[in-house]
């Protein structure tokens, strides 16, 4: 073949291959571009755009203001003053319109969001932007996937406990255990009887005058069981105002039903329907804030809410609600329905302005399905508040059908309207006349928490102040005066269970603060403040052996404010051993109401009854790793175990008190004494623990943590337990999904654990984890337990002693080898390694769900002891130390084989470490309070005492969306590959050409020179 003829066959393949990658390419755009669009532009129906629809992906965001003005003048402000294109306003045809407004509703184009958002911002009455956020519900899931954002609490009433027929009756059902249950429910169905009800109803007092505010799924007008019907507004995208689900009816027929089967509580309350959901259980945020606006505006006096979810960062939302709260909206609301795990409250019950309500059934136990505290806003660097507040009857309540007839749910959503209910009949009990001076979202707290019964058997962040007990609460607001509270007023560690975890372990003299969380009720009225520091009173000389630092709000509001104790045994009661006494008072003012020309002023105590022990020692002594705990929010935090698939997030704190309340208490029966670091490693002194917990961590360290970790362990004979948990960035990476919330992709910020970070700590020690995801059953010594979505060991040094079982690789890179291997025998992976090194000793162990109660299978609570007898006492079971796990030489990878960081992450968003100063907070020993930690005497730039809450929810704050690389490579690299495809397409036509010039010449010249 000549040389030409095969250069012109390769131009024409370039050609082609050429003109091939241009279709490609402009295929791939075109299809992403209209996948993409479909994915994130919605239509707000009943709402519309002032202009046509964009042609590029859009999201809806809300514009807040810091004032109040027509939507109009808004519209008008930011045409005016925002220069670029690229947003849309958006019209709501809503009751709302008719009053002033805070916010502004816009499309903005993808591609320039950052951009505008970025305008936006820097205009004068603009407050801040952020997503439109869905939430939803799905009833037809027994367990949605509990995904950022809000849900509707009552996702759980076909669910909790077997109530499969509430929404969906079993038509073969026996008919005689048909009629035994019927019988039962008409026992148990009247709950306004059990509450005394009755005899109100008898004094005249039936919820007369007072506007319930419902938010759910709207009511059919004229239904039978309502004589009182006053408004219904529509705030969805649907053209209906009726209920087509029965979940608002059933609500409204709790609280103010008149039918003798379903009787509600006060039945002469005037019903107010808002209709946020759609029948699909859809809602967005700027609906609510919209009918919140209207409430306000309408001046509702109580307000039902059964809507919840982990995101307290939700700022719209959550801002929204104090604002509610504030203009003297009482506002009730579920706890949730994710019980029975600890740390799973739901947001906004678990403000301190709403009346967050639990559920408890008719043997007065806790519901399984009531969500549990504590709070977790506070942690990791502080300590959680008390809720649920309440509890009420939340099984098998009976109430209204969508158009007539009475049926039974089961929820905390249930008995939320049960108390709503309730406090629509104790409003009602004020005077007309009076009610704007006695009644506000403080006074009727307090009413409610005061005169609750508290139940033998649960805790105070199971229960709260305990049942309600409406005849009680009736007592003390006829003869109530305005005054200042706080809650719970009671810390005794002689009362158990109820005084749980503090009752189960004693204060003595050397050990961390003990953080005590409480809140502040002022019923005087919005705005309080602390008047004077609080004060430690000691009921006799050995109280002042206690040192206690508070931490409080500058500002009470609204309604609500917190009060933090840190207490610490001083160390001249070293050996003490006995119980103090004493009260922690302080006054609260509040500025003068309207007529009154000085200010309004209250005195609080809280009743300290403290159980105190000898210091003991060391070995017994296990200090948890808090600080280096990251929870959903704000970021996308994976579980721990991925075979739960109903679950995506860590959100249950990772506090000893929340998910790992269980291995806390087995830690105390096996006579471990543990206390919790929130600050980093260098705020502890080794010498007075004989072990270091790190239990499923995903958090960085600072190098000065590394260093001292290192000099703690080799020279201050200091024990180290690990329990890592699966870290694989292309699981990861396939662990992306597209949240409705945000409208974005969103992956994980790391894997159950931070290995990469892990690795780097246990550097020096030859220790290190690796990227297999492993699972499966194994036995030591008889003990079976599971292996759950945990990690290897690929490093370990020799001598040390390590441990390996069978197990099958899930992650994606082992999914082929898996397939290879079908049929034949597992890969043995080293899981538990325990290691002696210099005076100390080290246990590496490669998954957590076993000590985690949130999804665990089976608990390795014995493999934890006998590693704890290792690193704090040295002694070596049998069962661990056999010789045929000894190392003879050492297990190696190389390091740039070992797991690596994500680099399209920006952690610093999430993290205390990166880009942060080192500096010991309030939860560390107060001689390092402010300081950079021990041997290091360095001091911190920031002398003003570290709060205990690390979020500040008053500040502007955007939760960055984790956009999957390929789609912010989508902005850029699909034009550039069609602009080089035509590029590479001009060139291969001009080479081609350029070869047939010359050839035309070649040939004329061989012409001429032979003619």
């Amino acid at each position: 073949m000549s040389r030409r003829r095969l250069s012109s066959e390769i131009g024409i393949v370039t050609i082609i291959i050429s003109f091939v990658i241009l279709l490609v390419s402009l295929f791939v755009y075109h299809h992403h571009h209209h996948h993409h669009h479909a994915l994130v532009y919605y239509s707000h129906g009943r709402q519309t755009s002032s202009s046509t629809s964009p042609v590029a992906p859009s999201k809806s965001h809300i514009i807040r203001f810091f004032q109040y003005k027509k939507a109009e003048d808004l519209k008008q402000y930011l045409e005016r003053n925002v220069k670029s294109k690229g947003w849309k306003w958006v019209e709501r045809q809503n009751p709302a319109m008719k009053f002033p407004t805070d916010f502004a509703l816009v499309v903005i184009d993808e591609r320039i969001e950052d951009f505008l958002i970025g305008e936006l911002g820097k205009l004068d009455l603009v407050k801040d932007v952020s997503l439109d956020l869905s939430y939803q519900r799905g009833v037809l899931h027994q367990h949605p996937q509990k995904r950022p954002g809000k849900i509707f609490t009552s996702m759980s009433f076909a669910a909790a406990q077997g109530d499969d027929d509430a929404f969906f009756p079993n038509t073969n059902t026996n008919t005689t255990t048909t009629t035994r249950r019927r019988n039962l429910m008409m026992q148990k169905s009247q709950v306004t009887s059990l509450f005394g009800a009755d005899a109100l109803w008898s004094k005249g007092y039936t919820g007369a005058k007072v506007k319930m505010a419902i938010f759910d799924t709207g009511i059919r007008s004229n239904h039978p069981h309502f004589r009182n019907i006053k408004e219904r507004t529509n705030w969805t995208n649907e053209d209906t105002l009726n209920d087509n689900l029965g979940h608002g009816t059933f609500v409204a027929g709790v609280i103010a039903g008149q039918d003798v089967e379903c009787l509600g509580f006060a039945p002469d309350t005037e019903i107010y329907a808002f209709r946020v959901f759609t029948d699909a259980q859809v809602s967005y945020t700027s609906w609510f804030l919209d009918a919140f606006n209207y409430a306000i505006a309408t001046k509702m006096d109580v307000l039902n809410l059964s809507i919840g979810g982990p995101d307290y960062l939700d700022l719209p939302f959550v801002e929204k609600v104090w604002e509610i709260t504030a203009n003297n909206v009482i506002m009730v609301s579920a706890i949730g329905n994710d019980g029975p795990l600890y740390g799973t409250l739901n947001n906004p019950a678990d403000q301190s302005d709403v009346i967050g309500v639990g559920g408890i059934d008719y043997s007065d136990h806790i519901a399984s399905f009531s969500s549990r505290g504590m709070s977790t806003w506070e942690i990791p660097h502080g300590y959680g508040r008390v809720k649920p507040d309440i509890v009420a009857y939340g099984r098998e309540i009976m109430g209204s059908k969508i158009s007539t007839g009475c049926k039974s749910l089961s929820g905390t959503s249930v008995a939320s309207p049960v108390v709503a209910g309730i406090v629509c009949l104790l409003v009602s009990v004020i005077p007309e006349n009076k009610r704007k001076d006695i009644l506000n979202p403080g006074s009727m707290k307090q009413a409610l928490v005061e005169g609750a019964s508290k139940l033998s058997g649960p805790n105070m962040y199971e229960q709260g102040a305990g049942r309600v007990d409406l005849l009680e609460s009736y007592e003390i607001l006829k003869s109530y005066k305005p005054r200042a509270s706080i809650f719970p007023s009671v810390l005794d560690y002689t009362d158990c269970p109820y005084s749980w975890p503090f009752c189960r372990q004693p204060l003595y003299a050397g050990a961390m603060p003990v953080i005590f969380n409480v809140t502040i009720l002022n019923g005087m009225g919005v705005i309080g403040y602390v008047e004077n520091p609080p004060v430690w009173i000691p009921s006799n000389e050995e109280g002042n052996l206690v040192s206690i630092h508070f931490n409080y709000s500058d500002v009470i509001w609204p309604w609500t404010g917190y009060l933090a104790l840190y207490m610490q045994i001083k160390d001249e009661g070293v050996n003490f051993s006995g119980e103090i006494q004493g009260n922690v008072t302080f006054n609260v003012y509040s500025p003068p109401a309207e007529g009154e020309k000085s200010g309004r002023k209250s005195s609080c105590i809280l009743r300290l009854k403290l159980k105190v022990i000898p210091t003991p020692q060391r070995s017994q002594r296990i200090l948890w790793d808090q600080f280096h705990s990251i929870k959903y929010p704000p970021g996308y935090i994976p579980r721990d175990s991925l075979d739960v698939r109903n679950d995506i997030l860590d959100w249950h704190g990772d506090h000893l008190h929340t998910n790992f309340h269980i291995m806390f208490n087995m830690l105390r029966d096996a006579g471990y004494y543990v206390e919790t670091l929130g600050s980093p490693f260098t705020c502890f002194d080794a010498n007075q623990y004989g072990t270091l917990l790190l239990v499923d961590l995903e958090e960085e360290y600072f190098p000065e943590e590394i260093n001292k970790l290192k000099d703690d362990i080799i020279n201050n004979g200091l024990g180290v337990a690990v329990f890592a948990d699966w870290y694989n960035v292309d699981s990861m990476m396939k662990m992306k999904f597209f949240d409705d919330n945000t409208r974005s992709w969103w992956t994980p910020v790391t894997g159950g654990a931070n290995v990469p970070a892990l690795n780097d700590l246990l550097a020096y020690f030859g220790i290190a984890f690796g990227d297999k995801i492993l699972n499966g059953d194994f036995v030591i010594n008889g003990e079976q337990s599971r292996y759950a979505s945990g990690t290897d060991l690929v490093k370990f040094p020799q001598g040390g002693y390590l441990h390996s079982f069978p197990f099958l690789d899930s992650s994606e890179s082992g999914a082929t080898q898996n397939v290879l291997l079908s049929g034949m025998s597992k890969a043995d992976s080293p899981i538990l390694g325990l290691l002696e090194v210099g005076a100390g000793r080290i246990t590496v162990y490669g998954d957590s769900n076993c000590l985690d109660s949130s999804h665990m299978v089976t608990n390795c609570y014995w493999l934890l002891k006998k590693i704890l007898d290792f690193t704090a006492k040295n002694i070596r079971d049998p069962v661990l130390f056999v010789d045929s796990n000894r190392q003879d030489k050492a297990l190696h990878l190389d390091d740039n084989q070992l797991p690596s960081r994500r680099t399209d992450v920006n952690f610093s968003t999430y993290s205390a470490v990166v880009g942060k100063e080192l500096i010991c907070g309030s939860d560390s020993r107060f001689q390092v309070w402010g300081t950079k930690g021990y041997d290091l005497n360095v001091r911190g730039r920031t002398r003003r005492l570290p709060g205990y809450a690390s979020i500040h929810l008053n500040s502007t704050h955007k939760i960055p969306p984790l956009d999957f690389p390929e789609l912010v490579a989508s902005h850029w690299l699909i034009p550039v590959t069609v602009a080089v495809s035509g590029l590479l397409l001009l060139w291969s036509f001009w080479k081609i050409r350029q070869k047939r010039r010359r050839k035309r010449k070649a040939s004329g010249f061989t012409r001429s020179a032979n003619p």
